[in-house]
């Protein structure tokens, strides 16, 4: 059965309700992709998850909440000791910011077990991570799964990389620039922020973004850059995407995320890249204009 595979941290997330009462739920970068890439996978594919949880009630809550979307959790290890991560948010208008606790976050030790992390990696047809997966782990961890995930590619899986560029988890940004230029470099496919990576890389256009992930060895980009919409580079075509317009944002959290999960789906689904992207953009259209990173398909209309 094909698979779809993941790899990342989930946390536990607390948004306020008001009167000084939390919601708790559990959300994370490459868990939302693999919520929306399961909501709209063709038939007879899987999506699995891989991350590490801790052993303590928490760890079991979240479990049993991949579980019960359908989200595969076969590979997931429990270490004792260990916790997930735990962020609260903060609201203002529809733009989030957070406070992070992750320390003791289990998922910190997702490659140690490289045997396991590469036996997922083998299974799956499509293999996703970002740069927040990257920034998580220790220097051999993060070797460990870059050099995974260009094997992978090399054995004609598609490897699908989001820089997601967060600099306060990195050391530096020369470390930070470096980790993320290899990870582009294993991958078949890259899908950039074009804000991050004007920010952190210097980029002065798109254009400039696609060129350097190409450089770095990537066969694709796609550059999402928000209300300006995407732009593909697919073999030697180059295609603009319009954004779909929100009849409300809410809440951009999931913007990038549902984006991501719905464009695999659609590939994984046989549609060429600007079907796909277009089906992305409406997504992420819709995912904004509710509140949270996960949203039903139902909710969605789509």
């Amino acid at each position: 059965m094909p698979t779809f595979l993941s790899i990342g941290e989930c946390m536990i997330e607390l948004a306020s309700l008001g009167g000084g009462l939390m919601r708790k739920g559990f959300a994370g970068d490459t868990f939302n992709t693999a919520w929306y890439a399961h909501a709209f996978r063709p038939d007879g594919w899987t999506v699995d998850y891989f991350t590490a949880l801790g052993n303590d009630t928490a760890s079991g809550e979240m479990l049993a909440f991949m579980e019960a979307a359908g989200i595969g959790t076969r590979h997931i290890r429990r270490l004792p000791g260990k916790t997930p991560g735990l962020y609260m948010i903060h609201l203002d208008g529809g733009e989030r910011s957070f406070s992070y606790w992750r320390g003791n976050s289990a998922a910190r030790r997702l490659a140690d077990d490289r045997t396991a992390l590469g036996a997922a990696i083998d299974e799956a047809d499509i293999v996703y991570y970002s740069g927040i997966t990257l920034a998580i782990l220790p220097d051999d961890g993060r070797a460990a799964l870059i050099d995974l995930a260009r094997a992978a590619r090399r054995r004609g899986k598609l490897v699908a990389f989001d820089p997601n560029i967060r600099p306060r988890l990195w050391a530096g940004a020369k470390e930070m620039r470096a980790a993320i230029s290899a990870a582009a470099g294993a991958a078949s496919l890259v899908l950039p922020g074009f804000d991050d990576e004007a920010a952190h890389f210097g980029d002065r256009s798109v254009q400039h973004t696609i060129e350097r992930y190409r450089d770095l060895g990537a066969d694709d980009v796609v550059v999402k850059d928000g209300a300006k919409g995407a732009t593909l580079a697919i073999g030697d075509d180059m295609i603009h995407i319009p954004a779909q317009r929100a009849e409300a944002v809410v809440d951009t959290t999931s913007a990038g995320d549902s984006f991501n999960g719905g464009y695999l789906a659609m590939r994984a689904a046989g549609e060429d890249a600007q079907s796909a992207a277009r089906f992305a953009a409406r997504l992420a259209s819709a995912v904004i204009g509710h509140p949270g990173a996960l949203i039903p398909r139902a909710t969605l209309g789509l």
